[in-house]
């Protein structure tokens, strides 16, 4: 019997699972599974969002042009060079969409965003998967991986879930050796937890450019997951070539709204950027102690490598943790079965499971 069949490439998706929210049996639950912030949104984002009620009756702005413009000052871009999607991926998607097509390829690494290869395939191309030095982005490796079929190269600068990030002048150097047809996508989601003085999230490539774009997202420190937001900065070109296939009103009011007030709100930014100074530096001198290896992190979360012992394994652990209520995310499926990251929480969540990890490793009860 004949039925509707896919699109080539859409059955060899794996659908992306997030973190999980949810421990059975425990009292109270920690979720340090999804890299949100502990602070949670601007006070002035909340009241915004909550302002936006008058208007669901109505269509949103469908160019976004106030939350443009307000991007535009916080960092001295051309607002017409942004355009604003239902979170990040939403643009990554687009951009697939875009620039790719059956018999094209594009270029990640191994321990990469998986939406990456995911927006690959359901644009019908075929994803290379490049491997990385030391849990870091080779350079060397995805040139070396790039062929005639090569359209687009995605780079998440800093990494999820390794923490890890390239300095300026290696993004640079990958841009430089790229054919100019070929598209140089930086996702920096994590960007504004970085404050290392040779880190640069891409806007000055980007403007620079014409095969450059940098993605960002307000679901990370600006604490709007749940209302998806992102938004790029590209070419002009690029930027026209998304506007025509995006949808007409791809961004909510109530997501416009609070996106507004949390850029505007500096002063919040920079509360959770201390917040998280703090705790990452604190969560990894005290996670080490307890034998543990920790990657050293640029970003609200932490990649922890378990031993390959019985009892000790990052599975193990992860089931113990969840009879606390702590949830941490398994890696397995970015290549990393050893592995479980954990997001910098509230002061109360980050000393439970600094005490969990430590209990855990001495064999102690869960």
């Amino acid at each position: 019997m004949k039925r509707p069949e896919p699109q080539r490439g859409i059955l060899e998706i794996a659908p992306y699972v997030g973190g999980r929210a949810s421990a059975e049996g425990a009292q109270k639950v920690y979720k340090l599974s999804a890299n949100e912030t502990p602070l949670g949104p601007s006070p002035k984002a909340h009241e915004a969002f909550l302002g936006a009620a008058d208007s669901l009756a109505l269509y949103p702005d469908g160019g976004a042009d106030e939350l443009r413009h307000a991007i535009a000052r916080r960092y001295g871009l051309a607002a017409d060079r942004i355009v604003c999607g239902a979170g990040s991926d939403e643009l990554l998607h687009l951009l697939a969409q875009a620039y790719l097509g059956e018999g094209d390829e594009a270029i990640s690494t191994e321990h990469g965003f998986l939406v990456y290869p995911i927006v690959t395939k359901a644009a019908g191309a075929t994803s290379i998967i490049v491997k990385e030095k030391n849990l870091h982005t080779d350079v060397d490796a995805v040139l070396a991986a790039v062929t005639e079929k090569t359209k687009i190269v995605f780079i998440a600068n800093p990494n999820n879930p390794t923490g890890s990030y390239i300095p300026a002048d290696e993004v640079r150097r990958l841009k430089a050796g790229l054919r100019p047809d070929i598209l140089l996508v930086l996702d920096a989601a994590y960007s504004e937890y970085v404050s290392r003085n040779d880190y640069e999230a891409g806007i000055e490539l980007v403007a620079t450019s014409e095969n450059v774009v940098m993605t960002r997202t307000f679901s990370k420190i600006y604490g709007l997951a749940a209302l998806r937001l992102g938004w790029m900065y590209a070419p002009a070109h690029v930027c026209d070539v998304i506007n025509r296939i995006r949808g007409p009103f791809n961004v909510s009011v109530p997501a416009l709204k609070a996106g507004v007030a949390a850029i505007l709100d500096t002063d919040h930014l920079d509360a959770a950027r201390a917040h998280n100074d703090r705790w990452l530096q604190w969560l990894s001198d005290e996670i080490g102690k307890t034998g543990l290896e920790v990657v050293p992190s640029v970003t609200n979360f932490l990649l922890i490598r378990f031993p390959n012992e019985q009892g000790r394994t990052a599975r193990d652990a992860d089931e113990f943790l969840m009879k606390r209520g702590l949830i941490l995310r398994a890696v397995a499926s970015y290549g990393l079965p050893d592995c479980l990251r954990l997001t910098v929480g509230p002061e109360e969540a980050n000393r439970l499971v600094v005490q969990a990890l430590a209990d855990f490793m001495a064999g102690r009860a869960p």
